[in-house]
């Protein structure tokens, strides 16, 4: 197969890879659900490269999504939600496995953007999500983009899902003109047409259209997922629904376009917020709805480059690609009729906890024979206590870049996105926000707080210490 060229070569020929990783731990093998339990159906919906700022129910001043609204309200919202890396694979990997993607290899390299195909894809003795759920009787369905290896062997349907409907990869990969010509590249970005990518939609291990007519990808994602849900298969279910956008370019259906007060960027958030109404209205008119939990995210914050057609981190800091608040921390929705204590959520989370919470509600337990950064969210959830993660670390190349303790968040190294912003600098002593006062990360208040400096750098070296043999090491304590 040709080896698929991402936008994100041509936007940042120095990015280097960032994961963010909080470290959990392991239990016992998964044991055999208690036949007398209902094991809840599960249904996540991954957006791609949607900010944190980009729902109204998240204050965006113009985009319109009530379902998204609807589900917030009668379920929990959380502002204090992160994916497990600010770039697309690395947060994928994470997410299905539970594990940091320094574990698993799915993480990107100073060279230049990493597709996974180069080092094996997915590799195939992780257990991912779809994995321990059909281990627990389970059918198990993805629609949407992998991105996780596109050799024969890394499908989706090597990984636990008994059926696909996707992309191998991004919607801007698989180029047909001349990238030399920036000029013309960034325009084909804002004008985009179809035929400027020979991107291919699969089902299972076939491909069905070449290239894919990506005006109708949301809108046909949204019909998977709904015959999905309607199969009269008495088996509990989990859908994983990766949509394509609005990672660039930006296509909507002609029954979306122009009816956002958001522009074309807005069309295309409301759009997916129409295909959460529909699969939520089809959950309920097959009497699954209160036996079901919906989370909706997203795999990373918002593509900057593209200005107005890029999304929102609303007062958080930057975005894709960056260890600053608006790489990392995503919309978090969680819905579930009858089960959820409704509420707002101020307790951090990470889509890599979805392993665990998912597992656990289904009456499993997490692998015992590996490390798991997972944590178990359903305390929060079932409104009896608070979340379990307390600490958040962030990883970029490999390295160390910034970690978090309670509020406090230091920065050891700083780098901007894609080759836009400041270049790669270290401090010393490291940036310190608290992000309680100041989430935005407007002023470094470490000066006053030396004490806070010397706590988060203890903690930061000990994360580390569980990672050394696969990344290289940064002195915390000497700037380079």
């Amino acid at each position: 197969m040709l080896r698929p060229i991402h936008a994100d070569a041509l936007a940042a020929p120095l990015l280097a890879g960032l994961v963010f990783v909080v470290l959990g731990c392991a239990s016992s093998p998964a044991p055999k659900p208690d036949a007398t339990a209902v094991q809840p159906n599960f249904v996540i919906v991954f957006a791609d490269d949607l900010g944190w700022g980009d729902l109204s129910s998240y204050g965006h001043p113009t985009i319109r999504t009530p379902n998204l609204d609807r589900l917030a309200a009668e379920g929990q919202r959380w502002t204090q939600f992160y994916v497990a890396a600010p770039v697309c694979s690395p947060s994928r990997g994470a997410l299905l496995t539970g594990r940091h993607p320094l574990r698993t290899g799915l993480y990107g390299r100073k060279s230049g953007v990493l597709f996974p195909g180069d080092e094996g894809g997915m590799p195939a003795d992780e257990i991912t999500l779809a994995e321990a759920l059909r281990d627990l009787g389970y059918r198990t369905g993805m629609v949407g983009k992998w991105h996780l290896g596109d050799r024969p062997e890394h499908s989706p349907l090597d990984h636990g899902f008994d059926s696909f409907f996707g992309t191998p990869y991004s919607n801007d990969m698989m180029w047909t003109i001349d990238r030399s010509d920036r000029t013309r590249v960034i325009d084909a970005y804002r004008n985009p047409r179809n035929e400027y990518w020979n991107l291919p939609i699969y089902r299972n291990r076939d491909v069905v259209e070449q290239p894919a007519q990506q005006e109708t990808l949301t809108r046909r994602y949204a019909e998977e997922a709904v015959a999905f849900v309607r199969d009269p298969d008495p088996r509990p279910f989990f859908l994983y629904l990766a949509h394509a956008m609005p990672h660039m370019p930006l296509f909507r259906s002609a029954e979306a376009a122009g009816r956002s007060a958001g522009g074309v960027y807005g069309d295309v958030i409301e759009e997916i917020d129409w295909s959460v109404g529909e699969i939520t209205a089809a959950l309920a008119a097959a009497g699954r709805d209160r036996d079901t939990l919906v989370v909706f995210t997203s795999d990373n914050g918002p593509w900057r480059l593209f200005r107005q057609h890029a999304g929102s981190a609303g007062p958080l800091r930057d975005g894709k690609a960056t260890t600053w608040e608006g790489g990392a921390r995503v919309p978090g929705v969680f819905w579930w009729p009858g089960k959820i204590q409704p509420g707002l959520i101020h307790d951090l989370g990470s889509a890599m906890d979805l392993f665990a919470t998912m597992v656990g509600l289904a009456g499993g337990a997490v692998p015992a024979d590996r490390v798991l950064d997972s944590l178990d969210l359903a305390p929060v959830l079932l409104g009896t206590g608070p979340s379990p993660r307390d600490e958040l670390s962030y990883y970029r190349d490999g390295e160390l870049f910034a970690y978090r303790v309670g509020m406090w968040k230091a920065h050891f190294l700083t780098e901007g996105a894609y080759g836009e912003g400041p270049p790669r600098t270290a401090h010393d002593p490291p940036l310190l926000y608290d992000l309680g006062d100041d989430p935005g990360e407007t002023v470094d208040v470490a000066a006053a707080n030396p004490e806070v400096v010397a706590r988060i750098r203890a903690r930061a070296e000990e994360d580390r210490r569980g990672l050394e043999e696969k990344a290289p090491i940064f002195d915390l304590g000497k700037a380079p």
